[in-house]
């Protein structure tokens, strides 16, 4: 029996066909790690679980990746409260998140990225955005231009005057639109912080998955 999968950007089912033959690569946003998981979390580990051991039941070679993103503004406001480091708080969290889902029997991805890790290839993905114009700097902090991509909102079936300001993007006077997000964030006085050609800073929430994805 051939395997069709529902494709959200065309809004039908279609045919499974593999861009390399019997292999299948599949990636995961995971969680970012502040707090213990919920309900939500387990979700949609569950359905990621299901999909991957029935694959590799079909006879396809799955790379199951998923990662984590240790890095975030929830993570320091944390880590400021209890007097800490961001290190430590992510560290904590993905070691519960572990014994919460090993309890529950979920595969283990293949390969499990932090955001820390591929600091370098999240500035690289800035810098072709910004050479692109696709996004922009405004003093140390780079934000991504929606009304710059044509197509932003296929996925999700919206157009940008559907989308509300401020629901998932945080509000900023300095921006061209309200919808822009930040792709990597100037440091604030004690915060951790990377090098980068905007100055000392940190990625982004947004795009940190579309560069461990890569």
């Amino acid at each position: 029996m051939a395997l069709t999968v529902f494709n959200t950007l065309g809004n039908r089912k279609e045919a499974f066909v593999p861009v390399n033959p019997g292999q299948v690569k599949v990636y995961m946003c995971g969680v970012t790690v502040y707090d213990l998981c919920h309900v939500g979390h387990a979700r949609a580990n569950v359905a990621f679980d299901i999909i991957v051991r029935y694959l590799r039941y079909r006879g396809y070679v799955v790379t199951f990746v998923r990662n984590f993103t240790d890095i975030d503004d929830k993570i320091i406001h944390r880590a400021s409260r209890e007097n800490t480091d961001y290190l430590t708080i992510s560290n904590r969290y993905i070691e519960a998140f572990y014994k919460d889902f090993d309890r529950m029997g979920l595969v283990r991805p293949d390969l499990e990225p932090r955001a820390t890790e591929h600091i370098p290839d999240i500035i690289d993905l800035v810098s072709r955005l910004v050479a692109a114009g696709k996004a922009y700097v405004v003093g140390g902090d780079v934000y991504y231009s929606v009304r710059g991509f044509e197509g932003y909102g296929k996925l999700s079936g919206k157009n940008t005057e559907e989308l509300l300001s401020g629901a998932r993007v945080e509000v900023d006077e300095r921006k061209k639109d309200p919808l822009d997000f930040s792709l990597w964030k100037a440091s604030k006085p004690g915060e951790p912080f990377w090098d980068s050609p905007w100055g000392p800073g940190r990625p982004g929430w947004h795009i940190e998955c579309s560069a461990m994805a890569m």
